[in-house]
This record gives structure tokens, sequence and C-alpha cells, in this order.
């Protein structure tokens, strides 16, 4: 298994490809949905603002900018999961097995924020989009975690398959 260190340093990249991914998915859906872009995102502000947050359709700094620094650390929270769970995986850099891993991580998470957690604390965008809208916003996730899984190895060798793992 990877060290922490290197773990946390992927993490970051995967969280910010798989946030900006994700969140212009929850961008292009509001828009289509609600016909506001930035509702979505301002629901997910509702852990700090309440309810009224998903009544919110305007950019603005209390409601968007706090949807969105939520949205980043929880994809960034998932990308840390990913890669310290399929580091090793990960670093064979078949694409195969980057995106199944990744898909796997997205499935996981939409598993956890609707079905193991609380519905208060659900993301909030669930409020404004459609089923097929919340499925596309997770393939975006795993989509950014396997290209920031990938840019984060491209100047490293693929370890040989008899090669140990570090620890």
């Amino acid at each position: 298994m990877q060290n922490w260190t290197k773990t946390l340093e992927r993490g970051l990249v995967s969280g910010a490809t798989s946030s900006l991914l994700s969140t212009v998915a929850l961008a292009i859906a509001g828009k289509k949905e609600t016909g506001s872009a930035l509702a979505p995102t301002n629901a997910v502000s509702h852990y700090v603002h309440g309810d009224k947050a998903a009544r919110k359709g305007g950019a603005s700094l209390r409601y968007t900018a706090t949807g969105y620094l939520i949205h980043h650390a929880s994809a960034t929270f998932w990308s840390i999961i990913f890669e310290r769970v399929a580091g090793r995986y990960l670093d064979r850099k078949t694409p195969v097995g980057i995106l199944a891993a990744s898909a796997a991580t997205s499935a996981f998470a939409a598993f956890a924020d609707y079905k193991l957690t609380p519905k208060r604390f659900h993301p909030g965008y669930e409020k404004h989009l459609s089923q097929k809208s919340l499925a596309s916003v997770y393939a975006c996730l795993a989509l950014g975690l396997a290209i920031g899984a990938a840019m984060t190895r491209q100047d490293e060798p693929a370890p040989s398959l008899e090669q140990k793992p570090e620890k």
C-alpha cells in the first residue's frame, strides 16, 4: 500500500478533477432541468444554510461558493479513499483497471450519499435533478477520479507484476 503523503498528493489532484467535472455536470443538468446552472451547487450548501439553500438559483458567495467548497471537499474525500484503497492497482496504469476502480468508488460514493446517510446529510442536488442527471454527475465524478489517477502517474513507470507494492 502506498504511503499517506503520496495518497494525499494524488488525492488532491483527483479531488480537483472529479470536483470540476462533476460540478460541470451539475451545472448542465441544473440548467436543463431547472433553468438554473447554479441551483444544484447552491443546494449543497444546505449543510450550512439549511433548506433555503435549495431555493436559491443565482450566483452568491453565501450559497454558490459554500456549496462548491462542500462539494469539492466531498470529492477530495472520495479521491483520497480511492487512492488509498486502489492505489496499487492504479499504479499498474491499465486504463481498464483505473476506470473500474474509479467507477466502483463513485458508485460507492452514491450509495453512501443516498443509502448510508440520513436524509439531512444527502448532497442536496437531488432536490433539483432527475435520477438520470444524478447518474451523470456520479459518472463525471468517476471520470475525474480516473483522469486524476492517470495524471499523477504519467511520469512514473508501471511496476512489474513481480514487484512487491510499496509499504
